[in-house]
């Protein structure tokens, strides 16, 4: 009983600071972008974690989590409407001991929120509120946890011969989010001023101190996105993701910051803070199965991953504000196909079934963001008007500024 508890109350922890991360974001996407619109920006934030709750706890836990039987395909379940702890959900015959059936749905409940994040950063400043909310009620009521259910819930992924692997998410969070992000700014368009002859101009953020500070929250957070992921207190297990979590953030934050250097001549802070992110999202994917040398180099090919998918995104006239569809999609990708080449599970047939996996989200996601904001645009749009734009989000949507002067 007193090894239950521990594991509980650790979960528990976890939970917590995997729910600070989304003060991180808050503060990273308004640090990166103009002060005219950090209502507007915060707004969308609380809104996603708000609602996103609301909604797992109605359907999207039990779509993510259906117990496929055996003969299911593994695509699509659902265990029925609301939430309630199955028959000894609450005793220690749940989960190997590790935590109770209220601990794993509120961290669950957690991750479901952090994915239509991700999309917030990379519209930033020029979507309208509502078919953000519309977009953000679908996809996390819907897409999310159906998408979730195909590794984490037993499906398709999981039934494989070689099962595919997500140790905590940089594809099933992070490349969810970064698929979507891509098809969204693609119809939304760029900001104003953003692209003048084909060529890309900086728009900078107006509080890069609140910037760094959403960094490093979300790097502690980490602590609980990867040490929870552990689904216990296991002492071994999860003093290695720690250890395997933070060499990667600090080697991708380096190699960015150098290459950043090296290549334009600029000790450039935002490309600093990016890198670091990106050796976050790298190694999520195998916190658990790889060495410190391994997070090293899983760490600095996500630093420098970082620095050339910018680029790219630039050279294509895509506006991501605050490098979103760089930090979660690019290094999503990338620490995904990382565990078939590193660490313990590394090999030619696992290799083989994370792109199968990567390949299959990417076609549900593109897919179903693709049909939500495209029928949006056409319908009430997805775009505010110049004026709109120019005079900031918060004064002609939220009729309020964050700070008088």
């Amino acid at each position: 009983m007193e090894i239950f508890t521990i594991n509980n109350v650790w979960m528990m922890i976890c939970t917590a600071l995997v729910f600070f991360m989304h003060l991180g974001f808050g503060f990273l996407e308004i640090g990166l972008t103009r002060k005219k619109n950090t209502i507007n920006i915060l707004f969308k934030n609380i809104f996603i974690i708000t609602v996103g709750l609301l909604l797992y706890s109605l359907a999207g836990f039990n779509l993510m989590y259906p117990d496929f039987n055996e003969t299911s395909l593994g695509f699509l379940g659902f265990a029925g409407w609301g939430i309630a702890p199955p028959e000894n959900g609450l005793t220690q015959s749940y989960a190997d001991a590790g935590y109770t059936w209220w601990t794993d749905f509120l961290f669950q409940g957690m991750f479901a929120a952090t994915a239509a994040t991700i999309v917030s950063g990379a519209v930033a400043e020029r979507i309208k509120i509502l078919p953000f909310m519309i977009f953000t009620i679908i996809y996390v009521g819907i897409v999310y946890p159906i998408a979730g259910s195909w590794d984490w819930g037993g499906g398709f992924l999981e039934q494989r011969e070689v099962p595919f692997y997500d140790f905590a998410g940089s594809t099933l969070v992070h490349s969810v989010g970064g698929w979507a992000a891509i098809v969204a700014v693609y119809l939304l368009g760029s900001r104003i001023g953003k692209f003048v002859n084909g060529k890309s101009r900086a728009i900078p953020g107006h509080n890069i101190p609140i910037a760094t500070a959403g960094v490093l929250i979300l790097w502690l957070g980490w602590f609980g996105f990867n040490g929870g992921s552990v689904l216990s207190a296991n002492p071994v297990t999860t003093s290695l993701v720690l250890v395997t979590t933070c060499i990667s953030a600090a080697t991708g934050g380096v190699t960015a910051a150098f290459i950043t250097f090296f290549k334009d001549k600029n000790l450039d802070l935002t490309m600093f803070l990016n890198g670091i992110l990106g050796g976050l999202v790298g190694i999520t994917a195998g916190a658990d199965v790889m060495s410190p040398m391994d997070a090293v180099l899983i760490g600095g090919i996500s630093g420098a991953i970082i620095v050339f998918a910018v680029s790219l995104i630039d050279k294509i006239c895509l506006d991501d504000p605050v490098g979103a569809i760089a930090v979660h999609l690019f290094c999503g990708v990338w620490g995904t196909l990382a565990v078939g080449i590193f660490g313990g599970l590394a090999g030619k047939d696992q290799l083989i079934t994370q792109l199968v996996g990567i390949v299959s989200y990417a076609i549900i996601c593109i897919s179903s963001s693709f049909i939500i904001f495209f029928v949006l645009k056409k319908t009430i749009g997805i775009r505010v008007s110049v004026k709109e734009e120019i005079e900031g989000l918060d004064l002609h949507e939220h009729g309020i500024n964050a700070y008088h002067e």
